[in-house]
């Protein structure tokens, strides 16, 4: 199956016959690094899930509006940084805790997920990423994981890349203090 740009996607959308088939596409191309992208903050499968469908319910409903001066993988991971982050302000609030006891109850939901398949070194990084603040640790799994320039980063999380540089630095150390007193 051929390969589409995310300008070819796009156009597909607006100008062409069928954009139930345009956007099918873009779900295709997006669908798992944006759920590897939101796993990694909130965990849970299932949480997961529920979440990657509300950015694609939330990007079909924007689409047509959608201005073509950001790239459409930014836009995305926006959308879904943006719903992982609403997620968890909201279990937050539902269960009356502080921000350490949802990372406390995330380390927990690591523990317990029966889809996990990393090692014990892995779950020890993973640990260690949870524990971090919000914002280092979205910054940190784009750039670890996603291996995003931060550039890209600066236009989804709405910050300079100076700050972003700051957080990236500030997450490692934490990390590597985390797993050198574990």
């Amino acid at each position: 199956m051929k390969e589409y740009s995310d300008e070819e996607l796009l156009s597909m959308f607006s100008g062409g016959d069928n954009p139930n088939y345009a956007f099918n596409l873009i779900v295709k191309k997006y669908q798992e690094p944006i759920y590897w992208h939101v796993r990694r903050l909130v965990i849970s499968h299932d949480d997961t899930n529920d979440i990657v469908q509300d950015v694609f319910v939330k990007a079909w409903q924007g689409l047509d509006k959608f201005r073509k001066d950001a790239a459409l993988f930014t836009w995305l991971y926006r959308i879904a940084t943006n719903e992982a982050l609403s997620f968890l302000k909201k279990k937050k609030r539902r269960y009356l805790l502080p921000l350490v006891d949802v990372s406390k109850q995330l380390e927990e939901s690591l523990e317990a997920d029966v889809y996990y398949e990393g090692g014990e070194m892995e779950k020890t990084v993973q640990k260690a990423i949870l524990s971090l603040p919000e914002k280092q640790r979205v910054v940190f799994n784009l750039r670890y994981h996603d291996e995003m320039k931060y550039e890209d980063m600066a236009r989804i999380l709405d910050t300079s890349v100076g700050a972003l540089k700051a957080s990236y630095h500030h997450a490692v150390k934490k990390i590597q203090k985390y797993i050198s007193t574990d």
